[in-house]
């Protein structure tokens, strides 16, 4: 099904490579001008890069419109690296897929592609857990990016009921029998539930292709024990246990009608935050990333040219 951004992406140079990082495969996509192979370091007027990590379930393919909207845009040029969460998509799954697992491998691969503090590091929901927690050990970045950030506990509040079915889904899902738990993991129709329940765009082309994403890419999980890891950190992380212990810039995108963290939470974490903007997205829910990637990666742009 073809994208509302077709035209853009076609637009935006796109190559797909592979890093090991410790002793497991990375695979992660770069948009925008062509650039030195991974581990090089950059050289004097390359172009800015932006490292950006997606959410849960999802792979790299959430983000390319962020990051199409992100290279037309920038006025001199920029890059968007873009890896698959080890465990989800075609990447390697960490031995334990944890919050501290997450963010060593986070470390190593920036480290592995020879980035350094001048990367602007973004995070998509769950992706903003990760690279949050990851920036509090003392990832060093000039501007860091939530777009949808989770900044509130999952296990308290409106939440806490929901969040419990969901529990016992991921649960039921690694105990059954392998056939019959992967079965349940990627039910389309289950799978097209939380889909119809997170997009707000009533535009019958977008909600389409929005389905379509899910379908191909929310079940491209490397196995059970690995994606109810997963669930797991997201649920028992959130961005506001590491507020006090990030100081660099942050710019904070989130959505008016967003159902896994309201206005008002994400207001309070940016009160929270040293040096914090809170851009919010009006009209939309939980996936910026697909209904308003323009607005997203405007704000970004607009962010980066003053940090």
């Amino acid at each position: 099904m073809l994208s509302p951004y077709q035209s853009l992406m076609a637009a935006t140079p796109v190559v797909h490579r592979t890093v090991q990082v410790q002793d497991r495969t990375t695979h992660f996509w770069e948009y925008g001008p062509a650039t030195a192979a991974a581990g090089s370091r950059a050289a004097p007027g390359s172009p800015a890069t932006v490292l950006a990590v997606h959410g849960f379930r999802g792979d790299h393919h959430g983000l390319e419109s962020i990051a199409a909207h992100l290279v037309a845009g920038h006025p001199t040029g920029v890059r968007v690296i873009v890896p698959d969460l080890p465990g989800f998509g075609v990447s390697d799954p960490l031995p334990t897929s944890d919050l501290d697992g997450y963010v060593h491998w986070l470390e190593g691969f920036r480290d592995a592609l020879g980035l350094d503090r001048d990367t602007v590091v973004l995070g998509h929901s769950f992706g903003s857990i990760v690279v949050s927690a990851a920036v509090a050990a003392g990832l060093d970045t000039r501007l860091l990016v939530l777009v949808n950030p989770i900044a509130a506990p999952a296990l308290q509040g409106p939440r806490a009921v929901g969040t419990g079915i969901a529990i016992a889904y991921y649960r039921l899902g690694a105990w059954l029998p392998r056939p019959l738990g992967l079965g349940l993991l990627r039910n389309r129709a289950i799978v097209r539930a939380m889909s119809i329940a997170m997009l707000k765009s009533r535009r019958p082309s977008l909600r389409r292709w929005v389905h379509d994403q899910h379908d191909r890419y929310f079940s491209a999980f490397a196995d059970r024990t690995s994606v109810l890891e997963a669930f797991r950190t997201s649920v028992t992380h959130d961005v506001a246990q590491f507020a006090d212990r990030i100081s660099v810039p942050t710019l904070l995108v989130a959505a008016e009608h967003d159902d896994i963290t309201a206005v008002p939470e994400q207001r309070a974490l940016a009160e929270r935050l040293a040096d914090a903007e809170l851009v919010v997205v009006p009209g939309v829910g939980h996936l910026v990333h697909y209904e308003t990637p323009a607005a997203a990666a405007s704000a970004v742009l607009r962010r980066m040219q003053t940090s």
